[in-house]
């Protein structure tokens, strides 16, 4: 008699769990519908409910000095085997077997789905990055391009001249990565005064352990809705931290498309006293156009790599050679391709080749500096 009732309650319970996980997903197309139909709805929710959940998430595992969602991948294959081995052991019968299996994934893909689409995937649609900083829409030509990066060679440097480098090439971070998190932290807030659409946040980044494997996948930081953090690959040399964690920290506070979580760090570090906080975010900004204006006019391209100090153009030779023992890699091309599918299912066409959006963000803002002091 206690064995027919165990299961009977088990029948019970399960179908109620997996109710109420059904009922989140349902809720979060709703909420995803609702945010592609209407970039209005997309902004008003992510300022308000969407900033508040990001809040909690993140509130929850600031504590933890680790990335959480790292230990948790770390600890899913251990979790899977003890899931499966733990089924396979019960009473059950063959079909409630399969009941608990199908149970179990509808959860996590329920939990992670709703986290998403809760906290994060109505930024995907909110109006563009440009239009939140009255920015022109002009066409983006070569001496547009020559000219915005003439300007970010003159700043980039400007700031080295405040840099400490080694003899193998690459400057130094002169501060703790926590003291870094807190120059970030204070600089976003001043931005968070400025634009509305950063969402307020006392979180800020957390290094990651596996920084080889990322490395080879090309990863230089990744953002993790459902624990809210903002995890760096420590793996890079000292001047792609900053940047690479004003980005992931961009993400945090609600700037969802990765072309605008470039540009928003790069504003963030702009709005710090810090040289080397500065540093990296014109260094980054110059390599994106850089990239751009070699496709467009090589002779412009040399040119500006010329006007480069003997120090900063050291650092982007070691970093070329850093980064081409990871450029080929098997693991890279199967993440990338991975990273084009989920870009282009949030609406964004040009996948990948959104990061080079940047560059016309990029050109449009130094313009309108320019056009204002004229």
């Amino acid at each position: 008699m206690r064995i027919v009732q165990s299961k009977t309650s088990r029948k019970r319970r399960m179908p109620r769990g997996t109710l109420f996980f059904g009922t989140a997903i349902f809720l979060s197309v709703l909420l995803l519908l609702a945010a592609t139909l209407s970039p209005a709805f997309a902004a008003w929710y992510g300022r308000g409910a969407g900033a508040f959940f990001r809040r909690v998430f993140a509130g929850v595992t600031a504590p933890f000095p680790f990335s959480v969602a790292e230990l948790a991948l770390f600890l899913l294959p251990f979790a899977i085997f003890s899931f499966v081995w733990s089924v396979l052991s019960s009473d059950r019968t063959k079909k409630e077997r399969i009941f608990t299996v199908l149970s179990a994934v509808l959860i996590l893909f329920a939990f992670l789905f709703s986290t998403f689409a809760f906290l994060f995937g109505a930024g995907y649609h909110t109006v563009p990055l440009d239009e939140e900083l009255s920015l022109p829409r002009d066409e983006v030509t070569a001496e547009k391009l020559y000219q915005t990066a003439l300007y970010l060679t003159d700043r980039t440097n400007e700031a080295a001249l405040g840099v400490a480098f080694g003899e193998d090439g690459f400057s130094k971070m002169p501060y703790s990565f926590g003291e870094m998190n807190e120059k970030l932290v204070r600089a976003y807030g001043i931005l968070h005064e400025e634009y509305a659409f950063v969402s307020a946040s006392g979180a800020g980044a957390k290094p990651l352990v596996a920084g080889k494997l990322l490395s080879y996948m090309h990863v230089t930081g990744v953002y993790t809705f459902f624990t809210g953090e903002a995890n760096v690959n420590m793996d890079f040399p000292d001047f792609t931290i900053p940047y690479t964690a004003a980005h992931e920290m961009a993400h945090q506070r609600g700037v969802a498309r990765e072309e605008e979580a470039n540009f928003v760090a790069f504003l963030a570090l702009e709005k710090t006293d810090d040289a080397y906080l500065l540093y990296s975010g014109c260094f980054a900004l110059l390599e994106y156009t850089v990239s751009a204006l070699a496709r467009e006019n090589a002779e412009h391209a040399r040119d500006v790599l010329s006007r480069l100090s003997p120090e900063v153009l050291r650092e982007w030779r070691a970093y070329g050679a850093f980064f081409a023992k990871y450029r080929d890699s098997a693991a890279a091309k199967v993440s990338d391709g991975v990273n084009d599918v989920f870009l282009k299912s949030q609406g964004n066409r040009a996948g990948n080749a959104s990061y080079g959006l940047v560059v016309r963000l990029a050109v449009a803002y130094f313009q309108n500096q320019t056009d204002a002091r004229e």
